[in-house]
């Protein structure tokens, strides 16, 4: 890859920085163009095809050139196709590029720095100037690289324990001041039978009642946490937070935003399900099935606060494994939902019918598959 750079992929007039730019990584990035032996500039989103990025720069050797840069393992560096670094692991990595040019003949008095990976497109926006501050241990081992990794930060949490507690007063709240109902919603015995009518319970008329947008809003609450907090988890496994830091008004934000996607979602739904049921002339399953597919939903809820709580205490030692786990927990609780909507559907009219079998898979069914898609396995 790198010899055929060599063959016809020198400086230009054009491409040589000013002198008061040396020693400075720009965002002037370049790719090799295909079929020729020429170098065009990097358009982020149109080389989605390149493992390999360039960049022509100018070393001065009086001078320190600190780079820092996000690499997955494998990640290769090379000066005018000379092999200077490979990203033993995955990690943010800071290299002086001054003392890596000692044996490196320059061309016109400039060099070609390629960054290139063996399957993946490298994070062009991660490679930026900084300052290099080698520990005691690092100086002994490695003092001519100046190759410094830098250990995952931890994320913020100040955030999540706001809403936690948020969570946890709001279902107190709910508990003293609707007792009937907090008791007629999570008591277990209740949930184990889908038949069981809710009659006096908030639920009868979910949207006509303070109490049951009250308790939509602390199960929306919750699962916006829990999915602000795979969302963050994913940018730091993925090294993203080098340049896309995970702060606390950033990491309010995306709760505040997943819990108002969520609250929508359940009102919408109420909706959808009455214009479905219009049209398949099945005004009289709609009531039950909104009223199950809530009080499910509901109830799976409670158990979403104790998740964020050991996402707390866990996501420093075992991400990856939390991850799973909060997968597992979202795709069982849509699964359960369904097919307990089914199962309680089934009491009133038989599902086996073939024209109550496709309105089921049209609200159900396919509503499901697409939320699948993209909270658990975009995740």
């Amino acid at each position: 890859m790198c010899l055929a750079l060599g063959a016809g992929a020198f400086p230009t007039a054009a491409q040589v920085l000013p002198l008061e730019q040396e020693n400075t990584i720009t965002a002037n990035w370049l790719v090799y163009k295909n079929n020729t032996n020429e170098l065009v500039p990097y358009v982020e989103g149109d080389n989605t095809d390149k493992n390999a990025i360039h960049q022509w720069l100018q070393v001065s050797p009086e001078k320190p050139f600190r780079i820092s840069f996000v690499a997955p393992e494998g990640l290769s560096l090379f000066l005018n196709n000379q092999l200077v670094f490979v990203a033993d692991s995955t990690a943010e990595y800071k290299v002086d590029l001054t003392p890596l040019t000692h044996n490196i003949e320059s061309t016109d008095g400039s060099y070609l720095l390629t960054v290139w990976h063996p399957e993946q497109r490298p994070l062009v926006r991660s490679f930026r100037n900084a300052r290099v501050q080698v520990p005691v241990s690092r100086q002994s081992s490695q003092p001519e690289s100046g190759v410094v990794p830098v250990k995952r930060e931890i994320v913020n949490q100040s955030a999540f324990i706001l809403f936690v507690l948020i969570i946890g007063l709001l279902y107190g709240a709910l508990r003293s001041s609707y007792p009937a109902d907090f008791r007629r919603l999570f008591e277990a015995s209740s949930f184990m039978r889908p038949n069981a009518t809710m009659q006096g319970a908030a639920l009868v008329k979910p949207l006509t009642s303070w109490s049951s947008i009250l308790f939509m809003l602390a199960f929306a609450l919750s699962l916006g946490v829990m999915i602000a907090a795979m969302q963050t988890e994913v940018l730091h496994i993925r090294l993203l937070n080098s340049f896309i830091p995970a702060s606390a008004s950033g990491i309010s934000f995306n709760v505040v935003y997943y819990t108002v996607l969520v609250f929508l979602f359940i009102l919408i739904k109420y909706l959808f399900l009455r214009m479905m049921a219009f049209i398949f002339s099945l005004e009289q399953v709609a009531e039950l099935q909104y009223n199950e597919f809530l009080r499910t939903i509901l109830f799976l809820g409670i158990f979403l606060p104790l998740l964020i709580l050991l996402y707390l205490a866990l996501n420093a030692q075992m991400p990856q494994l939390l991850l799973i786990v909060f997968n597992v927990a979202i795709a069982l609780m849509l699964i359960i939902t369904i097919v307990r909507v089914f199962a309680t559907v089934n009491t009133r009219v038989p599902v086996l019918n073939l024209h109550l079998f496709s309105y089921l898979c049209a609200t159900e069914v396919i509503p499901l598959a697409i939320i699948l898609k993209l909270i658990v396995f975009n995740f």
